[in-house]
């Protein structure tokens, strides 16, 4: 039997003391969904409900179960461990444990689901790091946390914080003997526009946890999406790691640059990891890498120059592992932890995706082009270039006209231009609420049979695998 892993300094350590180096992938749209991982548009509240509406309670129902079942399975978690990865991150939606109609009571059915993947990791000799993904009035002021507005309002009702603690103490007391956790993620990606009610929260956090579970590990996302680490305590929290994610603009359809490993594009890498890690180094704390990894180009897609693409990316995610394996925050040359986005998707980011020939491309291919066009994902955004130009260009014209340029940074997250909040707004709120009716009219007919056969489409045995991408994990370390 394995013992609990905690933290000694900079190092993530095993029961016997020996350091240990966690390294993975995020399981997908799984437990969260996210609308570029499967296809849908906008949040994942949204799409569940417009497809309940189209589709009744019992074919509903049947879906999701097959769905779920068939994500993740013993072969997925064996495949895992044969790339070489030792950890899963789950990230998973609030909703799978509370009711927005009543935040008092936590739903037990979440840990059934919770359970079948930690346990099926276990077999295979794999940790699991739980990754509470969305909470109430969402963390943030983007899609995956599953908040339909561009304002982050769970740092504004003390109700909203009250019930996530509560949460967390009673996942803390389910899980406190388990080993092959590695640990808790209480938060992903949280925004808190005034720094200090997130440091707070963690507070709250910590103690309620530590009440119950004295042993597992912390992992504590930075502000404004895993990146600022500024008003966190000198002081870690005991037995915590800080997390960053370290995705690369180099890695996205937006990027003008095509990445070639030139001398001046590894340093921009490096100095964007070292900004990350600069708190990490001085209050002397461990650092896990919680998510990066680029966009891959797609003939599911109908991309162009595929292979250029992707040969590029491929060369990205080689020399951002080069930069992990020598980057402890101590500086001694150790590596650290990681855990790339994601696993399985439908062609964007996994590890492995479905199959052109899968039931779920063929049947939503005029949906998924659709989307495509309308640039409804925010995550590797490429909208059709005519729609650009006529619809959200003089919109976007327009504010910079009329707003004056001392404002422009006036909102928060002020990474974000006027024109990310305008396509926040315009694209991923309003125009994906409307269109996830549509997407849900796709399942309106198909009887149980097809119904299973979509879900299907997911499961190992029908997947493909990015075998570039794998060699570089299986020769990491």
């Amino acid at each position: 039997m394995n013992g609990f892993l905690s933290v000694k300094g900079t190092k993530i350590v095993a029961a016997d003391g020996k350091p240990i180096v966690l390294r993975g992938a995020a399981s997908g749209g799984h437990l969260n969904m996210e609308n570029f991982i499967t296809g849908y548009a906008g949040h994942e509240s949204e799409q569940k409900a417009a497809m309940l509406k189209v589709m009744g309670q019992e074919k509903f129902d049947y879906f999701w179960d097959r769905f779920y079942e068939y994500f993740w399975t013993d072969e997925d978690s064996k495949f895992f461990a044969s790339c070489n990865l030792n950890c899963l991150r789950i990230p998973f939606n609030h909703r799978l444990f509370l009711d927005d109609r009543d935040y008092s009571k936590v739903n037990p059915n979440g840990f059934k689901l919770l359970d079948w993947i930690v346990d099926s990791c276990a077999r295979h000799g794999i940790y699991t790091i739980l990754d509470l993904h969305t909470v109430p009035g969402g963390q943030n002021q983007d899609w995956h946390s599953d908040n339909g507005t561009h304002q982050a309002q769970f740092w504004e009702y003390g109700v909203f914080q009250d019930c996530i603690v509560e949460l967390w103490k009673q996942i803390a007391v389910h899980y406190k003997n388990n080993t092959w956790v590695a640990g808790y993620n209480p938060m992903n990606e949280p925004a808190d526009p005034q720094h200090t009610r997130l440091i707070d929260f963690y507070g709250r956090i910590e103690k309620a946890i530590r009440e119950v579970d004295a042993d597992h590990i912390l992992f504590l996302d930075g502000n404004t999406y895993a990146a600022d680490f500024s008003y966190f305590p000198k002081d870690a929290f005991p037995n915590s790691v800080y997390s960053i994610h370290d995705y690369s603009k180099y890695g996205f359809p937006k990027s003008e640059e095509v990445y070639s490993s030139t001398e001046v594009q590894r340093a921009k890498l490096l100095a964007s990891y070292e900004r990350k890690i600069k708190h990490a180094r001085e209050a002397n704390v461990s650092v896990w890498n919680g998510e990066w990894g680029p966009v891959y180009a797609s003939e599911m897609r109908n991309d162009k120059d595929i292979e250029t693409v992707n040969s590029a990316r491929y060369l990205l995610t080689r020399d951002q592992l080069a930069i992990y394996k020598a980057g402890d925050p101590s500086g001694d040359g150790a590596p650290i932890s990681w855990s790339i986005w994601l696993y399985k998707d439908i062609g964007y980011q996994g590890i492995t995706h479905i199959s052109p020939d899968s039931k779920w491309y063929r049947h939503l291919r005029p949906w998924l082009e659709k989307k495509q066009a309308l640039g409804l994902d925010r995550w590797g955004r490429d909208t059709d270039p005519e729609i650009e130009k006529k619809v959200y260009k003089p919109i976007k014209d327009h504010f910079e006209q009329v707003i004056p340029s001392k404002y422009h940074k006036a909102l928060y997250p002020t990474t974000w231009h006027t024109s990310d909040f305008i396509d926040r707004v315009l694209r991923d709120v309003l125009l994906s609420q409307y269109l996830a009716w549509e997407f849900a009219e796709y399942f309106r007919d198909l009887s149980f049979e097809e119904l299973d056969e979509m879900a299907a489409s997911f499961k190992f045995e029908n997947l493909q695998h990015r075998e570039e991408l794998i060699g570089h994990l299986k020769n990491w370390i």
